[in-house]
């Protein structure tokens, strides 16, 4: 008998270890293939890192804002150029994986309708069933396993770090004003997003696809996810815990932009962290095994002025905005890995000056926020920069942290900002690896 109990515990001790932090879902945006340049990333280059995802998602396809069928945003790579098969044709080779489709992001931007996520749910059942069966056309004409929706939702107002006078004021200003509504039929959206996620998956199931949601960062959970409903439709959850704070967002200062605890010091928002946004989705009774947790792939960067001073500690004041683009990512204000990396000081960059000298990294040891690096303005011929980013060891922590809350996994976004080249230190995704190795 004694035996037998001992087997049984042997058992669900393997069964556990089996079930825990199981996924790593990687992001791809295949945009990433029309990058000139460093950035450039070919379907050999995605290849390399597929042996350590069991999920990859292909972004991203749209909505047509006149009839709100999805397409893809890039029909001339996507179709044309067969890139949507050439990648689903990875998994005769890498059978362990599946490709989900994914659908909105921060990608489908439409000036002339740019509120068509919102109308697609209170649009009638002829809309919404253009949708479903685009949508469906497109998972099961090219080989896909299952469907993202990466829903846009209205992203919650951005605020600065307040003292405690400044915060009692915003309290009171909300009262009468309304100042963070941003969405005044939130209540409504939700129960239509819960009704619209049930057609979407009736529609999928009869052949077996896969049905995700990945939350947006700046995304209020509270508002649109009915989290007990969703549970029974949604076969994983990817949340997207970074981009808090952004130079987009807030110009005039910076902070950790992806903090896995809030900080304790200077009265910041008790929510803008992965800690409060994770307990608030295992509160609400979603599967801890089905939820996980997003990581960054690169650095947010602003521009520091004189009057920001030469101490880089965050919350940095006076900042205006976002730092110079870089070579690889193209964009301002956001660095890709291995650019962030380049900046650090390196045999390259050690003597340099100016514009070109090697940036101040600050880790952290406390493993509860990340790592930032800055360069002060120094006279009139060195420009101030300061980064938030997670490296290698930060990612690993949190996929630490990923098996201490027994979650499902953890989710990079995306794979073409982590270093696919091997600029840094010759190893080919890094923090992919990192994260992999800890999981």
């Amino acid at each position: 008998m004694k035996l037998l109990l001992l087997f049984s515990f042997i058992a669900c001790l393997l069964v556990a270890a089996t079930n825990a932090a199981s996924n790593l879902v990687c992001y791809y945006d295949s945009s990433s293939y029309t990058r000139e340049g460093l950035g450039k990333m070919l379907t050999p280059d995605l290849e390399i890192a597929l042996q350590f995802c069991s999920h990859l998602v292909y972004g991203y396809a749209g909505i047509r804002g006149d009839n709100y069928q999805a397409h893809s945003l890039n029909e001339n790579l996507d179709v044309y150029k067969h890139q949507y098969a050439e990648v689903t044709a990875l998994k005769r080779k890498y059978p362990h994986l599946k490709v989900l489709l994914s659908v909105g992001g921060d990608h489908d931007i439409d000036v002339d309708h740019p509120n068509k996520y919102i109308e697609l749910l209170e649009g009638d059942k002829v809309k919404q069933t253009g949708f479903v069966q685009s949508v469906y056309s497109l998972v099961k004409n090219y080989g896909f396993d299952g469907l993202d929706l990466a829903y846009q939702f209205p992203r919650n107002k951005p605020r600065k770090v307040h003292g405690e006078l400044g915060t009692a004021w915003k309290s009171l200003k909300k009262i009468f004003t309304g100042d963070f509504v941003v969405d005044p039929q939130a209540a409504l959206h939700k129960e239509q997003f819960t009704a619209f996620v049930r057609y979407v998956k009736d529609s999928l199931r009869a052949d077996g696809f896969l049905l995700s949601l990945t939350v947006l960062p700046n995304v209020n959970s509270t508002w649109y996810f009915d989290i007990p409903s969703l549970n029974g439709l949604v076969d994983f959850v990817n949340l997207g815990t970074f981009d808090f704070l952004t130079p987009a967002r807030n110009p005039e200062e910076a902070d950790f932009t992806a903090p896995l605890y809030e900080p304790e010091s200077q009265n910041r928002q008790p929510h803008l962290n992965a800690e409060f946004q994770v307990n608030y989705w295992l509160q609400q009774g979603f599967p801890a095994s089905k939820l996980n947790l997003g990581v960054a792939s690169y650095g947010n960067a602003w521009k520091l002025t004189a009057e920001t001073g030469p101490d880089g500690t965050p919350v940095v004041r006076h900042t205006v905005g976002a730092g110079p683009e870089g070579l690889q990512s193209q964009k301002p204000g956001l660095l890709s890995y291995p650019e962030v990396c380049s900046k650090l000081e390196n045999p390259q960059n050690q003597y340099l000056k100016g514009n070109d000298s090697p940036l101040r990294r600050v880790t952290d040891p406390t493993k509860r926020y990340g790592n930032y690096a800055y360069r002060p303005v120094e006279g009139a011929v060195t420009e101030g920069i300061w980064i938030s980013y997670d490296d290698p060891e930060s990612a690993s922590n949190k996929a630490s942290y990923v098996r201490s809350k027994n979650l499902g996994g953890v989710a990079l976004f995306d794979l073409s900002y982590d270093d696919f080249r091997g600029l840094c230190n010759g190893d080919k995704y890094p923090l992919l690896r990192a994260i992999k190795y800890r999981l």
